[in-house]
């Protein structure tokens, strides 16, 4: 069977129980990395997928793992697990949670999600009974390993979704932890956007001869998304984002800023503006957070402003504009962000709103993705010479040590974010659990804190 030939999903071997869960969700044709994967998962063999977020890669691995529960019924033992699924945030976790019980609809499936931030009360009643799926955050999960209420011996598959943002949230090492207690004899599907060293040695460790599936090279943005960034006094960035969204094409807009204070502050203004907007990020309750996901959702709030930690897992149709408020210091967090929109054959807006000091880290992103923004130039013509002075001084890009590229994610002793103790192994209270990084970005540690993070001398940052 050529994949190229293959036009639907029963092409591809899936089965009927399946595709009618498909059809209830509109799925007529496979995407490119559903048509290559799903195959040679249904085939048994371990896998290496290099896919951004918005492919489809959910699908990819959940339609060939719900078809093979239900080829091969058993009921899982109290306390075990048949399918694992590994995701650095909690949001990504629900979604994936979602689209199994999606997928599975006609299958009777166990499935739960397990992670920070939420009582552990229904996790542990849902752990007990034993699950056919369980969708999971590292932190929360050895949480439950550790106190002995969860066995991985009995695991039959699992996949670490977004391995790359893994490492930037330092859970390298309990990702290890993890695979240490899971049988040999598994299949293991392996999903990343990009393939730094530590993730080509950890996919090197966990998978066994695997199929490798990548549908787009690295560090490359969405072809349907029009990108273009402005240049604009740093005093002026809220009026020309009230601008921006204030246009009746700008109908979901997804806005980024690199703190959580900085969220708020563009939120409120927007509110200020009358444009229906909320914010998402790790000091929000997950009740909050879900509460504001599904207002935007639903076309309630036509702008969510997101921290990169807290945006991790947001998968809404239709947003039509993405606007960086700041650019990411870390130029694949623009390909993450801009992936946002212009899904599903959809075309999108990216806009970038670039400072004086910014320079440097959109040249950064331009050279990473291989393409050259279109620039408008929308500074005080009086402050442009003055700021040209100065820019060599403040455009100095900031160390390339992906840790803005984060997601929220559980680990409850590890979610207090990046505070100074952390990066020197000390143990973080507990009332901080689920949080992203309390300090703003100019003032987070260098290149050292990513070698500890690495080392694995520093726990895993969870929000």
């Amino acid at each position: 069977m050529k994949v190229s030939q293959v036009t639907d999903f029963a092409g591809l071997g899936v089965a009927e129980t399946v595709l009618r869960a498909l059809r209830d969700e509109g799925y007529a044709r496979p995407t490119p990395i559903q048509a290559r994967a799903i195959p040679s998962i249904l085939e048994g063999r371990d896998l290496l997928g290099i896919a951004q977020t918005g492919t489809g890669k959910t699908c990819a691995f959940a339609v060939p793992i719900i078809q093979r529960l239900i080829e091969h019924p058993r009921r899982a033992a109290p306390g075990t697990v048949r399918a694992l699924i590994l995701a650095p945030t909690r949001e990504l976790a629900a979604q994936i949670g979602e689209s199994f019980r999606a997928y599975g609809r006609h299958a009777r499936l166990r499935v739960a999600v397990v992670v920070g931030g939420v009582s552990m009360g229904p996790q542990i009643q849902n752990i007990a009974k034993g699950l056919d799926v369980l969708v999971a955050t590292p932190g929360r999960l050895l949480d439950h390993v550790d106190s002995r209420r969860l066995r991985l011996d009995a695991t039959e598959v699992v996949v670490l979704d977004e391995a790359d943002h893994m490492l930037d949230l330092g859970f390298i090492v309990p990702i290890r932890r993890i695979v240490g207690k899971l049988p040999k004899a598994r299949q293991t599907l392996f999903f990343s956007a990009t393939m730094p060293r530590e993730i080509a040695s950890l996919a090197d460790d966990m998978l066994s001869n695997p199929a490798r599936v990548e549908v787009t090279p690295v560090a490359t943005t969405a072809e349907r998304v029009s990108q273009k960034a402005y240049l604009v006094d740093h005093a002026s960035k809220r009026e020309l984002l009230v601008e921006i969204l204030s246009s009746p094409d700008a109908s979901r807009a997804l806005v980024f800023t690199r703190t959580k204070r900085g969220a708020d502050r563009v939120a409120r203004i927007l509110e200020e503006a009358g444009i229906p907007s909320g914010a998402i990020h790790g000091n929000k309750s997950q009740n909050n957070r879900q509460r504001t996901l599904n207002d935007f959702k639903a076309g309630k709030l036509r702008a969510l402003v997101a921290t990169d930690i807290a945006a991790r897992g947001i998968d809404v149709d239709g947003v039509s504009h993405v606007v960086n408020f700041e650019l990411p210091e870390v130029p694949e967090t623009y390909v993450h962000r801009i992936g946002r929109t212009a899904r599903a054959g959809a075309a999108g807006v990216a806009i970038s709103l670039c400072d004086n000091g910014e320079r440097a880290l959109l040249r950064a992103i331009e050279k990473t993705t291989r393409q050259q923004i279109e620039t408008e130039d929308r500074r005080n013509p009086s402050n442009r010479s003055e700021q040209a002075e100065r820019a060599p001084a403040r455009a100095k890009p900031r160390p390339h040590n992906g840790h803005s590229r984060g997601k929220t994610s559980e680990r409850p002793r590890s979610e207090a974010g990046r505070t100074h103790g952390q990066h020197h192994g000390a143990a973080r209270p507990a009332a901080n659990r689920d949080q992203e990084a309390k300090k703003p970005a100019g003032n987070r540690p260098g290149s050292r804190a990513r070698r500890r993070h690495r080392a694995g001398t520093a726990g895993p940052r969870e929000a």
